[in-house]
């Protein structure tokens, strides 16, 4: 029997400036100790190999943060590691995501070189106003020549578009769609932009600073994004991301499928099995704090804990849901313990599907194109 596959996922939490809209873990600092930094993420990794030992990598992931700007000597010294701590598939997906500035693209042939198989490049517009109005650094000039960069160093490519912006119209966001999908590989991912509190954007747009898109703009919008990237052979695969047949990211598909990964880095989150339980582990967030604690003790967790009962079936629907192909029952049922039909009531399941939500066969639970665009009320009805 082979050994049981694993995602690595490494978050780099620093980034030149932080985007008004983004709530992920990421820090502005005036300078990093990469060397230092470069033997903490070592450090954990060699830690997450002892959590989850005897397993055979098949992905791994490298967030942010930007992660591009970690020294390329850091991602090799961390691939290498990798291969060394764990078997390792022969067709491993090691993806890092990457901002189109000139500096970092320059780094594209080093990560390459380093073991970097893939990049996602966060673009998120085509147009120079949008791009200041999301805070981004760089140009639209210097987006289009990162691009041309990766498709010369990376057979797998994808890049980010944020749409449902301040005045945009569908009409407006079906000319950068066709923008879009002539600059696109085998990958796209198209986000609507949503206030996340905590966030610059949330204070603003509370302040009436900007004003979003209606409610029927923006389903238009991503009806018209659907639509769009189905003709053009890039279905959505997942609420957000499309791919070409055989192209999705396979570690984001370890989440969605509610498959084990571990993580390392600060805020890092893992979900691995131990035994017949789930585990679910998280780094502590605070990166001088992580780096202090990896530095005394080996790692950096903040918290371990086992996912189980209501828990791990909530966990896995609500990730699953996510897919356009939905949840696979037996799939489910081996992961939760239970089919994802027999574990909701009946009275919850019956309307839902009556209205056009989700659809239930033999073999699969999905929510239809109506359901995943309402995905956040969907779950509520489901699991409150």
């Amino acid at each position: 029997m082979s050994p049981a596959p694993l995602g690595v996922y490494v978050h780099w939490p620093f980034c030149k400036s932080k985007c008004p809209y983004c709530d992920f873990n990421s820090h502005v600092r005036d300078g990093v100790e990469q060397a230092r930094w470069r033997a903490a993420l070592l450090r954990e990794l060699e830690h997450a190999a002892r959590e989850a030992p005897g397993r055979r990598v098949e992905t791994m992931f490298f967030g942010g943060g930007t992660p591009s700007l970690m020294e390329p000597e850091t991602v090799a010294a961390l691939i290498a590691r990798t291969r060394e701590l764990w078997d390792s598939a022969p067709e491993i997906e090691i993806t890092l995501e990457a901002n189109p500035t000139s500096v970092e693209a320059g780094r594209f042939a080093a990560l390459a070189e380093a073991g970097v198989n893939r990049v996602s490049l966060g673009v998120q517009a085509l147009d120079t106003a949008s791009l200041k109005f999301l805070g981004r650094e760089h140009s639209t000039d210097e987006a289009l020549e990162a691009l041309a960069t990766a498709r010369r160093h990376f057979a797998r490519h994808s890049f980010d578009l944020i749409y449902t912006r301040p005045g945009q119209t569908p009409e407006a966001w079906a000319e950068e769609l066709e923008r879009a999908l002539a600059l696109a590989g085998e990958h796209l991912s198209l986000y609507q932009l949503t206030i996340e509190r905590g966030t610059r954007f949330f204070t603003d747009h509370a302040r009436g600073n900007f004003v979003l898109p209606d409610e029927e703009a923006s389903a238009a919008m991503f009806e018209q994004t659907q639509a769009r990237l189905e003709r053009a052979g890039m279905p959505a695969y997942e609420i957000s991301n499309h791919a070409r047949p055989g192209a999705a990211c396979r570690h984001n598909l370890i989440y969605w499928r509610y498959q084990d990964y571990v993580g390392i880095g600060p805020g890092a989150h893992g979900r691995f099995a131990v035994g017949n339980a789930k585990q679910a582990t998280r780094r502590s967030s605070g990166p001088e704090a992580w780096l202090e604690a990896v530095e005394r003790t080996g790692h950096g967790t903040a918290e371990t804990s086992t996912v189980e009962g209501r828990d791990l079936v909530e966990e896995a629907l609500m990730m699953g849901l996510r897919l356009a192909g939905g949840i696979d029952r037996a799939t489910f049922a081996s992961v939760a313990g239970a089919d994802p039909v027999d574990a909701l009531d009946a009275a919850r399941l019956e309307p839902l599907v009556r209205a056009g939500f989700l659809e239930i066969d033999a073999t699969h639970l999905r929510a239809t194109l109506d359901g995943r665009q309402r995905l956040n009320a969907l779950l509520e009805r489901l699991i409150a």
